[in-house]
């Protein structure tokens, strides 16, 4: 698969992803990078229609999980490591921030090797960004423990869409050599000016009835109302779990 020609996938064949083909690539992406060798992650696979129309309110229904044969939600999980620590007369200190952040980047990374490997098999994928939301509603329905916290959920499946890809910013607006070096005001114009150019784009600006795309941004998609609505959620919810 050609990295620079990969695209997010939101319609999906109603073919189901058996266990056959999944297993290889849990074996592919468990070998990802982890902090310590701990694996701290859980992965829950959601094939069931009832349990999937359980998820579907903490992810809006959004159709990219609506029509998905299957959805995946990685977890930070420093709950199986604290039990193995107890059972073996170690006295695990993980119910902290600096723990949380392992989990979250092991979750993460785990997530991002499995979608390379899915998509090298022919399958597409669809990052959900309700998870951190809502993930209180995510852990009543899977029913997850104290010290897990669902990070990533995937819709999986077999393309029924062939979209373009999306638009990326140019590499020397990311990539820093040595030292962070601060954007000017012309920095910032050139950099997206690529992106504010796109007729999608523009449409999108138009149809919001906004000056440009950023206004978009702030006033549509991710509002600083909503943003500090689901970051309480989440302070609240992670404080729930235990760390």
């Amino acid at each position: 698969m050609d990295l620079n020609n990969r695209r997010t996938i939101r319609k999906f064949k109603s073919q189901d992803v058996s266990d056959e083909t999944l297993r290889p690539l849990f074996e592919k992406a468990f070998r990802a990078s982890t902090t310590g060798n701990m694996q701290l992650y859980s992965v829950i696979v959601t094939r069931d229609k009832g349990q999937k129309e359980k998820l579907a309110p903490a992810h809006f229904n959004q159709p990219a999980y609506a029509n998905a044969p299957m959805v995946i939600t990685f977890c930070a999980d420093f709950n199986r490591f604290t039990k193995w620590c107890e059972q073996r007369n170690a006295t695990p200190g993980y119910n902290n921030a600096e723990s949380f952040a392992c989990a979250v980047l092991d979750a993460t990374i785990v997530a991002q090797t499995f979608c390379v490997a899915a998509e090298e098999a022919g399958l597409g994928i669809c990052y959900l960004g309700t998870t951190t939301y809502n993930p209180d509603q995510i852990a009543e329905v899977l029913q997850l423990p104290k010290l897990v916290v669902p990070i990533v959920t995937l819709s999986v499946g077999y393309p029924d869409e062939n979209p373009s890809c999306s638009d990326r910013l140019p590499i020397e607006a990311i990539v820093h050599q040595e030292r962070y070096k601060d954007y000017t005001k012309e920095d910032i114009d050139r950099i997206y000016a690529e992106k504010e150019s796109l007729e999608e784009n523009k449409k999108f600006v138009e149809e919001n009835h906004k000056e440009n795309l950023a206004q978009v941004f702030t006033d549509i998609r991710y509002t600083k109302k909503d943003m500090e609505f689901f970051s309480q959620k989440l302070l609240d919810f992670i404080q729930k779990q235990g760390f």
